[in-house]
């Protein structure tokens, strides 16, 4: 038994809500290995007790199974987890990035339900309230901001080397796809998509920012964890379809959010319905699902988004839909009540 081999075998351990493992977490601080005797030393942040004691099972399960282990002695230290902002104390209204005032975070389960399209009219439709807002697209994969808003210049740096962000319709932008080619694909492994994603938040010039919006990639994974890790969420909105096969997935993302202490300001439900010329609405992925699941998990159901013709072709043209004035578009009458909603939830 050496510590590199039960080291090995505690990567089976996920951290609860995460698909990563509490080793590659850095949360194994030490490994005694004496005959007859292993004795694990584990450090965890969290307001949750139900964290330590599944750690404590699981690593017990992977180590305990080991042909001529002895005894093994799991020691899990628990430290409180500094309050996230929103949540009441001494942390709110602080950010960890400079000049901007507010973090708020979109997000989903799963891809394909349309949260790029929610974080750029969302940032659009906070900007309408006279507030001063970005929005930064956390998908490094499949970044989107670039073509949503029409702008495929490269990003200059300043004398402070900080990264100038692109502006376009009131709003300062930093996306992976200004960076690359159209045709050019990210690819990188965890450490490498942590720091570009670290250099996003920490190294861009946002500068008197009220609002910062977060496209984050969909699912539970690294580049999360390092979002909560760096800075101060002040909130997280949750995109959904109404169909279950999202909903599952739905779930997963509050569940993880909840477990990191950032506050769940509410549900969107997206491509609610279709509304044909006549006024009939066609339910297409099933009917108020997103409501049933927001009445599940406790959690505000902030708005319900039509899915729409025009939606789609003002993304593709650079000029999305809550640009529209609200008495024009239904879409974008709802976008903008969604942001009203934000304003009175998280005030600057």
């Amino acid at each position: 038994m050496t510590p590199d081999f039960i080291r090995d075998a505690l990567r089976q351990v996920r951290y609860p809500g995460f698909s990563r493992d509490i080793v590659s977490f850095g949360l194994v601080k030490d490994i005694q290995c004496e005959p007859g005797l292993v004795t694990v030393k584990i450090e965890i942040a969290t307001r949750d007790p139900k964290v330590p004691e599944q750690v404590f099972r699981e690593a017990h399960a992977a180590l305990d199974q080991l042909p001529d282990i002895g005894t093994v002695k799991i020691d899990i230290e628990v430290k409180e987890a500094p309050a996230a902002a929103g949540a009441g104390g001494a942390g709110v209204g602080k950010s960890s990035i400079p000049g901007v005032k507010r973090v708020i975070a979109v997000a989903s389960g799963k891809g394909g339900v349309g949260k790029s399209t929610v974080a750029a009219n969302l940032a659009i439709a906070l900007a309408a309230t006279g507030a001063k807002v970005g929005l930064c697209d956390c998908d490094l994969y499949g970044p989107s901001v670039a073509q949503m808003f029409g702008k495929s210049e490269r990003p200059m740096a300043n004398a402070q080397d900080e990264i100038i962000p692109i502006e376009a319709h009131g709003l300062k932008l930093m996306s992976m796809g200004f960076l690359l080619e159209d045709r050019s694909p990210v690819i990188v492994r965890g450490p490498m998509a942590t720091r570009y994603t670290q250099q996003f938040l920490r190294q861009v010039a946002w500068e008197d920012l009220d609002y910062l919006v977060l496209d984050l990639p969909p699912g539970t994974g690294d580049i999360q964890l390092t979002i909560v890790q760096t800075v101060t969420v002040d909130g997280t909105v949750i995109v959904t379809t109404p169909q279950e096969v999202a909903l599952i997935d739905a779930r997963k993302a509050v569940t993880m959010f909840a477990k990191v202490n950032v506050p769940i300001l509410g549900l969107i439900e997206n491509m609610a319905w279709f509304e044909a010329d006549d006024g009939k609405k066609y339910y297409l992925f099933g009917k108020e699902g997103g409501l049933r699941e927001a009445a599940e998990l406790n959690v505000p159901v902030l708005g319900q988004i039509p899915i729409d013709i025009e939606t789609r072709e003002r993304g593709d043209s650079g000029a999305p839909i809550a640009l529209v004035s609200p008495e024009e578009s239904k879409v974008s009458a709802a976008f903008h009540q969604v942001a009203a909603a934000i304003r009175a939830k998280v005030p600057v």
